[in-house]
């Protein structure tokens, strides 16, 4: 129990930081939240708890093919702020279009041998 505390507490420390940081600096905060760290400390928790080569792998390839289905949510987003669209009506269309992404990826990456 102990160890599921201190990945979340690491996790959540990492997403303040990166809260804070933008609200004085935005593009710094937009870079930090870019970088895979959330990615990586995944990969170490999954490690730490399964250290499974196939297994890790898998996990890596699979989190490429999803992040590509979710950046255009971070093109949405600011085009419907910029258009006078409210902040909660941006982020609920930015993430339908990327649930609706990760579907149509799900979908094609059967088609085209990927195993997600």
């Amino acid at each position: 129990m102990l160890y599921l505390i201190i990945k979340a507490a690491i996790s959540g420390i990492l997403i303040a930081i990166i809260s804070e940081v933008a609200k004085r600096y935005p593009g710094i905060g937009g870079l930090i939240a870019a970088l895979p760290l959330v990615s990586v400390l995944g990969m170490i928790w999954l490690w730490r708890d399964k250290p499974d080569v196939a297994n890790m792998a898998h996990h890596a390839e699979a989190t490429f093919w999803f992040v590509l289905p979710s950046l255009p949510m971070f093109l949405l987003i600011p085009a419907m702020l910029r258009n006078g669209v409210g902040f909660w009506a941006s982020l609920a269309a930015g993430c339908a279009l990327t649930i609706a992404l990760y579907a149509l990826m799900l979908w094609a990456g059967a088609r085209f041998g990927l195993k997600l």
